[in-house]
């Protein structure tokens, strides 16, 4: 049973929101660029411009390359639509077709054509997929572990015979720094002891 409802105005949201979430999925804009970028680059070489009675053929010897150069602009950017992951790729070689077109097809399209390809490029190049909705809870959850593990590690001190002894919270609960006291019965310590307490020394 399909989703698509079956009246038009909901129709038409439907088909915009798919066509919305596919757009965010690609670099749209620098793919669409790039096409547009290849109409006036094959267009001027092979237009007929008309002032009054005199015409202008600007079909000259670089023809063939414009049509190529264009045809590759349009391939270029309909593989930034359906193979973003080439998209650096294509993105530079939009870019250089671009430079190109500036000697071998009327200054690229007279430049609108190199314009539209130079800033295709860049946005092809420069775009990157978005992070999925929750992506950055789960970031800072793993943030607060990795904070609760190093704690837990500060709070973990050192007897003299080698053996770890977790002494809790440093300073009972306190923000100091956390100095070890006397443990009862111990020879090698000494009857002075320094808490951390306010930062005084206390003689025991």
């Amino acid at each position: 049973m399909s989703a698509e409802p079956s009246d038009p105005r909901g129709r038409f949201t439907y088909w915009r929101l798919r066509f919305r979430a596919w757009r965010g999925t690609r670099p749209f804009w620098a793919g669409l660029l790039a096409i547009l970028s290849g109409v006036p680059i094959v267009y001027f070489p092979y237009a007929e411009l008309k002032l009054g009675h005199l015409t202008l053929t600007m079909a000259t010897t670089a023809g063939a390359g414009s049509l190529i150069i264009g045809v590759l602009l349009a391939t270029l950017g309909l593989t930034m639509w359906f193979q973003s992951i080439v998209r650096v790729f294509a993105g530079v070689a939009t870019i250089m077709l671009g430079l190109v077109s500036i000697p071998v097809a009327n200054i690229g399209g007279f430049g609108f054509g190199f314009l539209l390809a130079l800033i295709g490029g860049a946005l092809s190049i420069s775009w990157a997929p978005g992070r999925p909705p929750g992506s950055d809870e789960e970031h800072d959850d793993r943030a607060d572990d990795r904070s609760d593990k190093h704690a837990a590690v500060r709070q973990q001190t050192f007897a003299p015979d080698g053996g770890a002894v977790d002494h809790g919270t440093p300073d009972g609960g306190g923000d100091g720094p956390f100095l070890p006291g006397p443990s009862d019965g111990d020879p090698n310590l000494t009857e002075t002891t320094a808490h951390a307490n306010g930062g005084r020394n206390s003689a025991g």
